[in-house]
């Protein structure tokens, strides 16, 4: 390998290692090798059992991430080690390996071409019974049963399940009906694009000449003036149609304080339906029927054990499982109960205790900075870019990243909601600045120092990951 790409892999690890879990990245991420770098294209090796693997479940993530280094214009082609030089019939696309057909360009992206996104798939409990008895009278009667319908609730819970399953109900029994998916990020940046390229005629077509419209993460209007503007008129021009509306969004509408009144109030006018976290019973279904539909023999005490050990997110739920028969498999050893206990104590370790015995938290982060930068909450939580504010705030998630179990989405969340890659591009900033500042160094001792002498009883500070 050149010293140029060396250096180039190098990044390229950093970014990875910085956007996925630590075990994930050392059990799949860590042992790809860059092969060779040609103009537009970057060939990299992964091991021939691991290959499909990586390509299915990282492939995108890695593309992302060497566009990143790279830039957009270089593409990645992911081949199994020991193969000869790629050529299209043997390199696989990491960008286009989420499926092994081709899909609809519009849907590549989308989650809705995933074939597991069904009502059949979608396991019913207390916690989603309202969302998933509205979202079926919606596929079956659109616009004539609940429009607009609201679903909302925390990250994993299964609203981009229950968009999916609109969509594939309604293209079964209503293929003739025009149906467009998008989520908030999507649709401000599509507006953005047709803006400056003076094409909005074209958004405003695609967009309003619909049958049922579904938009994922609505959160993201918020302070949006321009695209909040066009969201309204494109609502408008569905509903007084007669046309479907689908939103998902994190929070119910009277919790999106920085949305206009005007469209909040329209989110609000139809039936809004909250799914909160499954119970331990519905859990246990999610993970038996995910084990069946794959193929696992997930043995009754390890499916137990997950239930028990991951309660708030689904997505997380399935994934646990996924990494715990993945380890089994690369390493050889039986999937038993030993194995799975080995696996989610890496995966999910003790969250550092407060001495009340509560962990953490990102409040007590954020109190904390501004206590120590003479800041109030609503100026660290601003959209404020000043030296003064902006400084704080990538220290305060660095911190949040460094000594809390909290995701990067729920960090942003915190933080004036903001997306994953902010804080990920806050906790590097802060990284890059630490290693180089003496004054920043000190910061965050002063800082730590703070919220351990708060909170007594908790033990010694996480490493700095970023090291």
């Amino acid at each position: 390998m050149s010293a140029q790409l060396e250096h180039i892999w190098s990044r390229v690890q950093a970014d990875l290692a910085a956007t996925v879990e630590e075990s994930a990245y050392r059990i799949w991420l860590e042992p790809l090798h860059p092969r060779e770098l040609e103009q537009d294209r970057l060939t990299v090796e992964a091991s021939p059992r691991a290959h499909r693997w990586v390509a299915d479940r990282y492939g995108r993530l890695l593309s992302e991430c060497v566009a990143n280094v790279l830039g957009p214009d270089v593409h990645v082609q992911l081949v199994a080690a020991g193969g000869a030089s790629p050529t299209a019939d043997q390199a696989t696309s990491a960008s286009d390996a989420q499926s092994a057909s081709p899909a609809p360009p519009a849907e590549r992206r989308s989650p809705l071409a995933n074939p597991k996104l069904t009502f059949d798939q979608f396991v019913i409990g207390d916690a989603n019974r309202l969302a998933h008895a509205a979202a079926l009278a919606v596929a079956e009667l659109p616009a004539g049963a609940y429009n607009p319908l609201f679903i909302c609730g925390p990250p994993g819970v299964g609203k981009t399940h229950l968009l999916g399953a609109i969509a594939s109900l309604l293209r079964v029994h209503s293929p003739d009906l025009a149906l467009r998916y998008t989520t908030g990020e999507a649709f401000t940046t599509d507006f953005l694009r047709a803006l400056t390229g003076r094409h909005t005629d074209a958004f405003k077509s695609r967009f309003r000449d619909l049958d049922v419209l579904l938009v994922d993460d609505v959160q993201f209007l918020e302070r949006k003036t321009r695209t909040e503007e066009e969201f309204f008129h494109t609502f408008n021009a569905l509903y007084d149609a007669g046309h479907q509306l689908v939103f998902t969004s994190d929070r119910p509408p009277r919790d999106l304080q920085a949305l206009e009144d005007r469209l909040r109030e329209r989110f609000e006018s139809g039936l809004v339906a909250d799914i909160r976290p499954p119970d331990h019973q519905t859990r246990v279904a999610i993970l038996r029927k995910r084990a069946h539909h794959d193929g696992i023999d997930a043995p009754a005490d390890v499916v137990e054990l997950l239930a028990r050990h991951v309660t708030d997110n689904i997505r997380a739920l399935e994934g646990a499982l996924i990494r715990i028969v993945a380890f089994a498999s690369l390493t050889g050893r039986p999937l038993t109960l030993t194995l799975a206990e080995e696996v989610l104590q890496t995966l999910y370790p003790r969250p550092r205790q407060t001495g009340a015995g509560a962990p953490l938290s990102l409040h007590d982060i954020a109190t904390a900075t501004c206590t120590h930068f003479s800041l109030t909450e609503q100026e660290l939580l601003s959209s404020s870019r000043s030296p003064r504010v902006a400084w704080p705030r990538q220290l305060a998630m660095y911190l949040s990243r460094e000594l809390t179990g909290d995701s990067l989405p729920t960090i942003g969340r915190h933080f004036g909601g903001r997306d994953h890659t902010t804080v990920l591009y806050a906790c590097r900033r802060a990284s890059a600045r630490l290693a180089e500042d003496v004054s920043a160094r000190r910061a965050v001792d002063e800082l730590r120092e703070r919220l351990d002498a708060s909170h007594p009883t908790a033990p010694t500070r996480s490493p700095d990951r970023s090291a």
